[in-house]
């Protein structure tokens, strides 16, 4: 039967793709959760380095504010001198806004828009890497499974196919093998909206 015949070759075909595919998008799924991983595990590294810094600029800042309120000049500008690069501008800033005498200066450099750490934006920039790749391994697989679903459907098409040959009654090949062909052109038609990856 030259249908059954045609069909067990493209269905074949259809099945090898159909694995090829699955197991492609389980690596890109296995890759992007491995790089998702890795940049979350790195975010929170710069978070917590980002934590640490902030409680030495405490810890001096405190110090400072100490020496400052009992008149120890030289002790202030001691501490003053040892402020990290990065906490100096919120400090300025908030000095400039007279905070001794200003009622309504903010309270205290930690909370000026210009006391930012460098590793707190990378830390949210590493975030939100881990959560695009953690996006993309969900999708990658969903592929795999769609293409898993595929391969299952043209195994069945080869069943239908294979099982037709073996009938004595041309009704029931006919029966068998339409099922056979319904289900790989079905198939196929949705296999073509699948994205695919080499």
């Amino acid at each position: 039967m030259l249908l059954a015949t045609i069909l067990l070759a493209v269905a074949a075909l259809a099945t090898a793709w159909s694995t090829f595919q699955s197991g492609r998008w389980r690596g890109n799924q296995a890759a992007d959760n491995n790089k998702g991983q890795a940049a979350r595990i790195e975010s929170s590294e710069a978070h917590t380095r980002a934590g640490q810094l902030t409680q030495i600029d405490i810890a001096i800042f405190i110090q400072w504010v100490d020496a400052n309120a009992s008149h120890k000049t030289k002790l202030a500008r001691f501490y003053r001198r040892r402020f990290r690069a990065d906490f100096r501008p919120a400090f300025d800033a908030w000095l400039a806004a007279r905070p001794f005498t200003n009622p309504t200066a903010p309270s205290s450099p930690f909370v000026m828009p210009e006391y930012r750490l460098a590793q707190t934006a990378q830390a949210e920039r590493l975030a939100a890497t881990a959560t695009v790749l953690s996006t993309a391994a969900g999708n990658a697989n969903q592929r795999a499974d769609d293409y898993l679903l595929a391969l299952v459907l043209f195994a069945s098409s080869l069943f239908f196919a294979g099982i037709s040959t073996k009938l004595k009654s041309l009704r029931q090949q006919e029966v068998l093998l339409t099922i056979g062909w319904l289900i790989f052109l079905a198939s196929t038609v949705w296999i073509a909206t699948i994205p695919v990856t080499f």
